[in-house]
């Protein structure tokens, strides 16, 4: 996308409610007008950012409510359908890629609005890599989350909210002084939300076990394990479990999970999901006499998916919900013992906004603007890019039939 006069906005969050994070942070635009003096750069105005208006105003960047002349629109959630501007160029985590239905509509939009799409989430390298994410964030914070979550369920301790902490440091300085009782808490996946969720979990000091200890014994102290994909699902034809091809062929696996919801109290899940994938957790497993887990943390978040107990998402200031498994539906959080308490935030990094922010902009500076404002050498954008002028790229032909099924 060469242009010397490229004009790149900064959009204001219109999903409800607003997501507090931004693409870049203040001092990210000073360096973006430096780094990238052939391209202009505006901030939408907003009240709901975790950084102020004034901030960027300090710094000399300009805001400007209309960018209706920009050429490139940044944004972080999904976009109200409504405020579409026909003819641009839109980048945000649009969650479309996997058919979800509740985003069906807002595609319809790009499409008619004849926008190009880019998605951060299929920005990655040649070897297929992800580039820029806030998986770490929503680790770090959903860990916590389903900490202050049994803490509320048993009444044994108190954790402020992440939100309303000044900083990561003050919500990890308030982990280290819960009593937390003996308890076993169970991460699934491997990737960069698991990684934080382990970073929170490891300032308690958890002793961690591997999975087979975490399900043969019983500890008389708080125990940790995590699994990769190996240790929860198997081939149904007996062949050696060989990570690409599940991540290929994840039709042709079944689901191992079951022993662990006998053993589990705190589930942590942080792992990807591919719709072709075997389910974690059915409504029958629910209702199993045996099932043990009391909260779930859903980090990943896939409605209607492997968790049959994630029926919808929740929010930052409402962030539990209790699911009756023998009525199947939402009941008061904490509101009974046989209950499974959910914890479902869809936008955990913005309980951490200026942090998450700040790592996210730098990666957005160094490894994808260059591609993006000036040459796609290596194809980067083009991978990410979803619709480009309102039609599906060769890569995404088969949303086709998202598109045209009824709402």
């Amino acid at each position: 996308m060469i242009n010397d006069k490229i004009r790149v906005g900064i959009l204001r969050e219109t999903k409800k409610p607003p997501d507090p994070r931004v693409p870049l942070t203040p001092p990210q635009t000073l360096t973006f007008r430096g780094r990238f003096p052939h391209a202009g750069l505006y901030v939408q105005p907003s009240d709901s950012r975790g950084f102020k208006d004034d901030e960027y105003r300090y710094l000399g960047q300009e805001l400007k409510e209309d960018l209706g002349d920009c050429d490139v629109l940044l944004g972080i959630k999904e976009v109200d359908a409504t405020t579409f501007i026909p003819g641009k160029t839109y980048m945000f985590f649009a969650h479309v890629g996997k058919k979800q239905p509740y985003n069906r509509q807002m595609f319809r939009e790009i499409i008619k609005n004849q926008i190009t799409l880019i998605d951060y989430e299929y920005i990655a390298d040649n070897k297929g890599r992800r580039i820029i994410a806030f998986g770490r964030w929503a680790g770090m914070v959903g860990a916590y989350n389903g900490l202050r979550g049994m803490g509320m369920r048993t009444g044994d301790f108190n954790l402020k909210p992440a939100h309303l902490c000044h900083d990561m440091e003050e919500m990890f300085a308030g982990l280290k002084i819960i009593p937390l009782k003996p308890l076993k808490i169970l991460i699934t996946g491997g990737g960069r939300a698991a990684r934080g969720a382990m970073e929170t979990l490891r300032v308690l000091n958890i002793r961690e076990v591997t999975p087979s200890e975490f399900l043969e014994y019983e500890f008389e102290e708080p125990v940790l394990t995590r699994l990769d994909p190996q240790n929860y699902v198997r081939h149904q034809q007996g062949k050696e479990f060989e990570l690409q091809h599940f991540y290929t062929h994840p039709e042709e696996y079944e689901s191992t999970f079951k022993p662990y919801q006998k053993v589990t109290d705190l589930f942590i899940a942080c792992h990807y999901w591919d719709p072709r994938s075997p389910y974690f957790l059915t409504g029958e497993d629910l209702k199993d006499p045996d099932f043990n887990i009391s909260l779930i943390s859903d980090v990943s978040c896939d409605l209607n998916g492997p968790i049959a107990s994630t029926i919808r998402p929740t929010t930052i200031e409402d962030p539990f919900y209790d699911y009756n498994p023998h009525t199947e539906k939402e009941e008061p959080p904490f509101s009974e013992g046989s209950n499974i308490t959910v914890m479902a935030v869809d936008n955990l990094p913005g309980e951490l906004p200026r942090e998450s922010s700040r790592e996210f902009g730098q990666t957005l500076l160094d490894e994808i603007l260059p591609y993006l404002l000036d040459h796609d050498r290596w194809g980067i954008i083009e991978r990410a890019t979803i619709t480009r002028n309102g039609a599906l790229t060769e890569r995404f032909k088969y949303l086709e039939d998202y598109l045209e099924q009824d709402s």
